[in-house]
């Protein structure tokens, strides 16, 4: 068939559609080196702290397909976002074992306090059979095995009383 319309195959290899082909195939490896360096390069600034070490790895990027498949195999497996925010919810963890603060007022309390002493924050229910203290994510007492209700979030009592009426100068 090729014969038929070229003449023969060396006709079809000098024929402007085989020029404008091999140009269009030559463009497209073109743009998919282009962008295989730019995904590296934008992975690596998810991943990687370090400008310089990005910068190289971009370098590395620009090896066509070797590049990106080392890459691939040595990047670090986790954003950065998904790291501090692992820190950040560690950190808060720890606070929250550590330091036993009123969330209201940030004054100190005891573990088995149930109200602030201070502000008068509801800050723990009691188990409905021991009466012992429960966090607030317990589901269960664990003096006792009665299950806990769903709570609320603490709650400043004073909030929930009325307020006072002052008595005005007769």
């Amino acid at each position: 068939m090729i014969g038929s319309v070229f003449g023969s195959e060396h006709d079809f290899f000098h024929s402007q559609t085989w020029d404008w082909t091999w140009r269009g195939g030559v463009l497209l490896l073109l743009v998919f080196w282009l962008a295989m360096a730019y995904w590296v390069w934008k992975d690596a600034r998810r991943r990687i702290r370090s400008h310089v070490v990005v910068g190289l790895v971009t370098i590395l990027g620009f090896v066509p397909i070797a590049g990106p498949l080392v890459y691939m195999l040595f990047r670090p497996p986790e954003y950065l976002s998904d790291v501090a925010e692992r820190e950040l919810e560690m950190r808060a963890i720890e606070r929250r074992l550590i330091d036993r603060q009123c969330p209201v007022c940030h004054t100190d309390v005891e573990p088995d306090f149930l109200v602030c002493p201070v502000c008068a924050t509801k800050l723990r229910h009691s188990c409905a059979s021991c009466h012992k203290p429960l966090e607030p994510t317990w589901q269960v007492c664990p003096y006792c095995e009665t299950p806990v209700a769903p709570t609320e979030h603490p709650v400043s009592l004073r909030a929930q009383r009325a307020p006072r009426t002052s008595r005005k100068a007769r």
